[in-house]
């Protein structure tokens, strides 16, 4: 697999997880609002992890 798969696969994946949470919170799957805030938690780390791919991919690809 080429470096670039690597990115776009990890980016895919992390982006699959980010949306079958979302989707779970906004079709009312969370009854407390403490799994409220987990899963909202768990959106925002995801979003934070495809940011870095992203940007490492650019710094990659700029080199």
């Amino acid at each position: 697999m080429s470096e670039n798969n690597v990115f776009d696969h990890l980016r895919k994946t992390l982006r699959t997880q980010m949306n079958e949470i979302a989707d779970h919170v906004s079709g009312g799957g969370c009854k407390t609002y403490e799994e409220y805030a987990k899963c909202c938690g768990i959106i925002e780390g995801l979003a934070v992890a495809e940011r870095e791919i992203l940007d490492l991919k650019t710094k990659y690809e700029e080199t």
